[in-house]
């Protein structure tokens, strides 16, 4: 029984980020920045690694982004594994050093750290060294956008806790 639940609500998580995922990608630019938008669903990330814990995080995250590619279009997923991936290891190291009061902290480091894979990813499908110039532009937007996520997965983890079943 405790499986089941543990199940359902990694199930329930991915389809929320899911949902943010698809309904973020239906809305105009915030600002006009080539790839920068919020990063909506990456709250959930961030709630479920300080919830949950690492290996439910990951299994959310990789549905999410298979799934969400298959809803955006298949080139999304290389760069939104590349990006995923390491915002996951950075978040992975840095949730022993923060607290739940940080996480705004943790969500700014993971947006580095998600821009430094989806660049890695674009210079290499694109074979354009030179797109690295963009890389300051996207972290700066990175960080703020980041901080907001995790803000809000902050403010989540205080409302709902760790409801591990």
């Amino acid at each position: 029984m405790k499986q089941t639940k543990r199940l359902t609500l990694c199930a329930l998580l991915t389809a929320i980020a899911l949902t943010i995922f698809v309904a973020e990608a239906q809305i105009p630019p915030v600002v006009p920045v080539p790839g920068m938008k919020l990063g909506l669903a990456n709250i959930v990330t961030v709630y479920a690694m300080f919830a949950l814990g690492p290996g439910d995080t990951l299994m959310i995250l990789l549905c999410r982004i298979f799934l969400g590619s298959l809803f955006a279009g298949g080139s999304t997923f290389l760069y939104s594994l590349a990006g995923g991936l390491l915002c996951y290891l950075s978040m992975l190291l840095f949730r022993k050093i923060l607290t739940e009061k940080q996480l705004w902290v943790c969500g700014a480091i993971g947006a580095i750290f998600h821009n430094l894979g989806q660049m890695g990813a674009a210079i290499l499908i694109a074979r354009t060294p030179q797109l690295v110039l963009y890389l300051p532009v996207l972290l700066i937007t990175g960080v703020i956008a980041g901080a907001f996520t995790g803000l809000g997965a902050q403010l989540l983890l205080a409302r709902l806790g760790r409801r591990i079943p």
